[in-house]
């Protein structure tokens, strides 16, 4: 049995801030033979999924093929277990993350550093960013204990623990000295940051001169705050309600006011969403109610087909995302 999932969306006035409520549902039972078929019914369509999404020229599929590569290498190395093997195979990205990876990798290609601050990122961007600069250092920052010890665990697989270290922190408890770092990373987070300008402050105050920052962020025409029933992550406490605070959507006012007045305009601005309003709610419910049984093989192909790149914030019709990139000078 499960409860079904339900979203309370109070629609308020300009004035007012806009609030979502998500029930999150029990997920869906499951036998560890139904797991194990799900496992090779995955990778034996993997590759069709991914072919497709090559051709209709999905962000990302590089990255999902470098995350094949290193998943098959580590396995037989046998310095991976079978589960984060085929998470490296068939879930390397789910969603956006295949816009977002592509844009940050691609963008940082060429950049030469010598000492990043990735600040909590999905723990594929700074372990990639450490292959892609052989001479970089990187202090990964992270609240969540659970996570970065998974982190930790990659990182001593691919034999990059020589050149960074974890802290389990939030970026406004840090103490790292003012300009410590040449690059700061930030992807998918400073939405879940309650204070967010406090977030900005801190990441532009730790940033040298020269130094650049990449970030990541949802973002919808209107803005919108989201709150949740289940906290995973055990960070911020919930309110009265039982409602946590989940992740807020940056319109241009917002972004406007949040980051751009602080660290001044981005040279480099990139905008992916959703063609259709509401694909990505749904999508985002599947996977919270079917958990394991959720068909990841098909994330990078559902990008291709359901999103798409839009000029402005403005123009998107639902969710999106976009990536920013600034100089400080």
């Amino acid at each position: 049995m499960y409860n079904k999932t339900i979203s309370n969306e109070i629609i308020l006035p300009p004035s007012v801030k806009r609030k979502q409520y998500i029930e999150v549902p029990l997920p869906m039972d499951c036998s560890m033979v139904q797991k194990l078929w799900r496992g090779v019914l995955g990778i034996l369509l993997l590759p069709g999924y991914v072919i497709a999404a090559k051709i209709l020229r999905a962000p990302g599929i590089s990255i999902h093929v470098q995350c094949v590569y290193l998943a098959v290498r580590l396995f037989f190395l046998r310095r991976i277990s079978f589960r984060t093997f085929y998470m490296l195979v068939c879930f390397p990205m789910d969603s956006t993350r295949y816009f977002e990876f592509h844009e940050v990798l691609n963008r940082l290609k060429h950049v030469t550093f010598s000492s990043c601050l990735d600040v909590s990122s999905p723990r594929l961007i700074p372990l990639m960013l450490l292959k892609q600069n052989r001479s970089a250092f990187v202090n990964i920052l992270n609240p969540d204990a659970v996570d970065i010890l998974e982190t930790q665990r990659l990182a001593v697989a691919l034999e990059l623990t020589k050149r960074c270290v974890f802290t389990n922190s939030t970026i406004e408890k840090t103490k790292y000295a003012p300009e410590s770092f040449d690059l700061i990373t930030c992807v998918s987070v400073l939405e879940h940051i309650p204070d967010d300008r406090e977030a900005i402050k801190t990441m532009w105050l730790l940033l040298r001169p020269e130094g650049r920052l990449i970030l990541t962020l949802p973002c919808m025409a209107q803005p919108l705050e989201q709150y949740i029933s289940r906290n995973d992550y055990n960070v911020l406490s919930p309110g009265s309600d039982g409602y946590t605070f989940w992740q807020r959507y940056y319109d241009e006012e917002r972004l406007q006011n949040c980051i751009f007045n602080i660290v001044g305009e981005p040279i480099k601005m990139v905008v992916y969403g959703e063609r259709i309003r509401g694909l990505f709610y749904r999508n985002a419910s599947m996977k919270r109610l079917l958990g394991s049984l959720y068909p990841s093989w098909r994330e990078s192909y559902m990008m291709a087909k359901e999103y798409r790149y839009f000029d402005t914030v403005a123009e998107l019709p639902g969710e999106g995302v976009v990536m920013l990139e600034f100089i400080k000078t």
